[in-house]
């Protein structure tokens, strides 16, 4: 390819990555500090607010805007330990990156989840999604990190999260070592997740491993047990 060529494809290429990879580069200088503490877990965190505040100037000087719109949700009434109703939000956020310069656009889809005893769940939910989605964008490093807002609840465990962990005890004790779970494993380990707001990433950056499917089988009992701890 020539150099004109060359400058050509590059005055033709969208700017909404130019502004992106802009911001990645500010932030990849000044990073976003972990300055808050879960006080259940003991884990460092940055928090929606921190996000908010490092890149809203960033974001402003480049000539990015970051349009979010609900494309779905979900929710679920759960019972703490205590009696209370606590409600467990699931949303899918459609982020749309538009750069200001010339309008044009990416569009990043991101699941958030949140709970909560009032009326906040799905705003904690939004807040989860609009922070990873940016996290992954920008390339800001993470570590425990599981926001939501540095909570960690209490909650009874139902009946099929029972049944499945029986499932995975059972199963456990017919395999042999140094085999990854399987599906029936991960589906536990993702309902004792979601009843004791402990994430599959927290899991996954413990045992050093890319994603759940990676968990050797002889972990998987220390795995549900430390989470039915915490229920």
């Amino acid at each position: 390819m020539t150099k004109e060529a060359m400058q050509e494809q590059s005055a033709a290429a969208p700017a909404v990555y130019a502004a992106i990879n802009a911001v990645t580069g500010r932030l990849a200088k000044v990073g976003i500090a972990k300055d808050r503490k879960n006080e259940s877990q003991g884990y460092s965190f940055r928090g929606i607010d921190d996000v908010y505040n490092a890149l809203s100037s960033l974001l402003s000087e480049e000539g990015l805007c970051i349009l979010p719109k609900v494309i779905s949700r979900e929710v679920t009434e759960r019972q703490t330990r205590s009696g209370s109703s606590l409600f467990y939000v699931c949303v899918n956020v459609e982020f749309t990156f538009v750069a200001s310069k010339d309008g044009s656009i990416h569009v990043v889809t991101m699941p958030g989840e949140a709970m909560d005893s009032g009326d906040k769940a799905t705003n904690k939910a939004i807040s989860a999604a609009y922070k990873y989605c940016c996290l992954t964008t920008f390339c800001i490093p993470t570590q425990g990190d599981n926001d939501a807002d540095a909570t960690t609840h209490d909650i009874v465990a139902d009946d099929k999260t029972a049944a499945v962990v029986v499932a995975v005890e059972t199963s456990a004790k017919s395999k042999t070592k140094g085999k990854t779970v399987t599906q029936v494993e991960v589906e536990a380990i993702t309902a004792l997740c979601h009843s004791t707001g402990v994430t599959l990433d927290q899991i996954c950056l413990k045992h050093a491993i890319p994603f759940i499917e990676m968990l050797p089988l002889s972990k998987t009992a220390e795995v549900i047990s430390r989470l039915q701890h915490y229920q």
